[in-house]
């Protein structure tokens, strides 16, 4: 097999040849892989599978005119990103940021409306079909990253509290804000698949450590439909899209829906609170799963022995067909060791079925 076929036929539960590598670094193993490594860029480096898309591109999308919708001013120094939403540094973090919520003090549906959203509809995507190609030429996987797709990307300008209280009451801003997001990650999906990615990583953190973050019944009413019309569509276009959907934490209530709208390759399997054996022989045979070696555990805290012992197990778990790209849960902070990473490497490149 080629790489992108073996990649393809792994996630489709057909069989595979060979185990990809696939992680995230922060700002500061980046720097340790430089310089440990010579690694300027890690996914060249290890040999990853696919490599991302640029997003559509904003024209003349102005961050700043967002600062007046903050009755409390931002901090010095804090950034904006393209939805208005602030990130204010922390002096207590590595990289991580306090986030400040623009549409939080609104109260009227009219100001929701006004808001001056990102106008993807008139977005510059000529570049995204010419990278494609290229990422292809390379037998690699072409991907479309755009997690944080309706939930989180509502929450985030709206305020998780303010935007619970709006479901809750049944309120027609819920339901704008909802739509209009929908509608915002659609073109930008559909732009995507049009420009021939093989893959397309949707998400949205719906889990909590040890609980779903909100109930079935609030899933099913206000995000389950709008990210299955948003799968529906894409899959018109391209039938054979793998779409990809990340959710941090405990999420087993709601894998059955995940299913059913639609997503074929479910992201992280937080092992620290699912246990991907009993996922596996539970849905196994209709979802592929890509993550499953714990970040806040065996990365940061086993030896490079465990590490590969937790890779070897999960692999036997899903078999020859195969349906589990194995990698770590989420991004890589200061604290794992070089050593851990490159035990993750070496497992997955030493396995033998």
């Amino acid at each position: 097999m080629t790489d992108r076929e073996n990649f393809l036929s792994l996630l489709r539960r057909q069989g595979y040849e060979r185990v990809p590598v696939e992680f995230i670094l922060c700002p500061h193993l980046q720097e340790v892989c430089k310089k440990e490594l010579g690694a300027e860029d890690y996914e060249e480096y290890f040999g990853f599978p696919w490599r991302r898309v640029d997003d559509l591109r904003l024209v003349g999308h102005d961050v700043e005119q967002y600062r007046k919708f903050y009755q409390r001013p931002l901090a010095q120094g804090a950034d904006i990103d393209l939805w208005g939403v602030g990130h204010e540094k922390s002096p207590n973090s590595m990289h991580m940021t306090y986030m400040r919520h623009p549409l939080e003090d609104m109260e009227t549906l009219e100001e929701i409306q006004n808001y001056p959203y990102p106008d993807f509809a008139h977005a510059d995507g000529s570049h995204q079909a010419e990278q494609v190609r290229r990422i292809k030429e390379r037998d690699l996987i072409a991907i479309g990253d755009m997690q944080m797709t309706i939930w989180e990307c509502a929450w985030y300008m709206r305020s998780m509290e303010e935007l619970f209280c709006d479901m809750m009451e049944e309120n027609e801003i819920a339901e704008f804000l909802f739509d209009k997001v929908t509608e915002l990650s659609l073109i930008r999906a559909k732009a995507y698949v049009n420009a021939g990615v093989d893959v397309l990583f949707l998400g949205d953190d719906i889990g909590m450590q040890h609980t779903i973050m909100m109930s079935e019944e609030l899933y099913c009413t206000w995000i389950k439909p709008r990210l299955k019309y948003i799968i529906d569509e894409v899959k018109k276009i391209n039938p054979d899209l793998i779409v990809f959907y990340h959710s941090c934490g405990f999420i087993e209530p709601m894998i059955p829906h995940l299913i059913e709208a639609g997503v074929d390759v479910l992201n992280p399997i937080q092992s620290e609170c699912m246990d991907f054996e009993e996922i596996f022989r539970k849905y196994g045979d209709r979802i592929s799963f890509h993550g499953t070696i714990g970040t806040q555990t065996v990365m940061p805290h086993g030896t490079p022995e465990e590490v590969k012992q937790a890779v070897w197990r999960n692999l036997d778990i899903a078999g020859e067909k195969g349906g589990l790209f194995v990698a770590p849960t989420h991004m890589l902070e200061p604290e794992v060791p070089l050593e851990n990473i490159l035990a993750y490497v070496e497992a997955c490149r030493t396995y033998r079925k």
